[in-house]
């Protein structure tokens, strides 16, 4: 009987314990797209504090791709995921009203650069691509989209007059280049920096200073979260509002070392290049509130890819929840 006290008392305390944990629901279980400085103010607002002051505490993982985050959403093993709106926009498009919503904009253009593998002294965007092979990124993707969205506009189309490797998934991009497939490949920092640095190729172009202003990376989580937990959604934007402050009025060695935690085995040399690099094609948003314009773009550049129908119809307010980002 004392024993069997002893294991009941034991229990209580593991219970207590556990409800007290769970109770405080100050944990945001997040899935990011992919790992990159191109998204400088989510880890600058964990490693300086901004969410904790917030009251927050971030589990953060990484999908690999916009499908797979994605999928945590809608499977619930995720509250919040960092991913293309182009996800939701397919989602909706194929009749579900039970979508995610975006409701914070945080990267305002592609943050991917060409790599060749040896340096173009005047790179051109018809003329040094003709007839050459490019590992753009998966097929549907926004990396992929976009690039192709260019090379159009350029003149140039998939199959024609250049070749455009859509089936190499996100993770395996830069193995296979290194490997020897392609002349050319697309790269987020600090990947493309280490790889130039390396003497392994050579950055030619930034993709997003070329494509515009197009609303590349979103914040998004369920309808009933937003509703069940807005002070959560609302702190959590006004920590990446103050990381956004912090990285525009600090210098760029600053920056690096409020990055150096969220990236082991990058030197803080390379990313204070990564961060310069994004600050030059000015790659994050002021504001976190999506413009309808700049989704406009979007949808175009959807429905050039033929990844959105011509014929569909989704409109920015069945998508975007631009109320918590007005608020701050």
């Amino acid at each position: 009987m004392k024993k069997l006290t002893t294991i009941i008392l034991s229990l209580c305390l593991v219970f207590a314990f556990c409800f007290v944990g769970c109770s405080k629901s100050d944990t945001i279980r997040m899935s990011e797209v992919t790992h990159s400085v191109f998204y400088a103010p989510l880890y600058v607002a964990i490693n300086k504090g901004y969410m904790e002051e917030e009251g927050l505490k971030i589990d953060l993982t990484s999908g690999q791709g916009s499908d797979v985050s994605m999928s945590a959403l809608l499977s619930g093993n995720a509250d919040v995921a960092l991913l293309g709106p182009e996800t939701v926009v397919y989602v909706h498009a194929n009749g579900s009203s039970n979508h995610p919503m975006v409701f914070g904009q945080l990267t305002k253009r592609d943050g991917s650069f060409l790599v060749a593998r040896n340096s173009i002294s005047d790179f051109n965007w018809k003329t040094s691509l003709e007839n050459k092979t490019v590992i753009a990124g998966r097929r549907g993707g926004m990396p992929a989209m976009t690039f192709e969205w260019i090379v159009n506009n350029n003149g140039l189309y998939n199959g024609t007059n250049i070749t455009l490797d859509l089936d190499t998934s996100f993770g395996a991009m830069v193995p296979t280049f290194q490997g020897g497939s392609g002349d050319f490949c697309t790269m987020f920092e600090p990947t493309a920096t280490e790889y130039e640095e390396a003497g392994l190729g050579k950055i030619v172009a930034s993709v997003g200073e070329y494509s515009g202003e197009i609303p590349y990376t979103c914040f998004m989580a369920s309808r009933s979260f937003m509703q069940k937990y807005p002070n959560k959604i609302e702190g959590f934007l006004r920590a990446i509002k103050k990381a956004y402050t912090f990285i525009m009025t600090s210098s760029s060695d600053e920056v690096a070392k409020a990055l150096a935690p969220s990236f082991d085995g990058s030197s803080e040399a390379s990313l204070k290049k990564a961060v310069e690099s994004y600050k030059k094609i000015d790659a994050w948003m002021a504001t976190p509130a999506m413009t309808e314009s700049s989704y406009n773009r979007l949808i175009s550049v959807l429905k050039n890819s033929g990844t959105l129908k011509s014929d569909a119809s989704v409109s920015f307010n069945d998508v975007v929840d631009n109320s918590f980002a007005l608020k701050i």
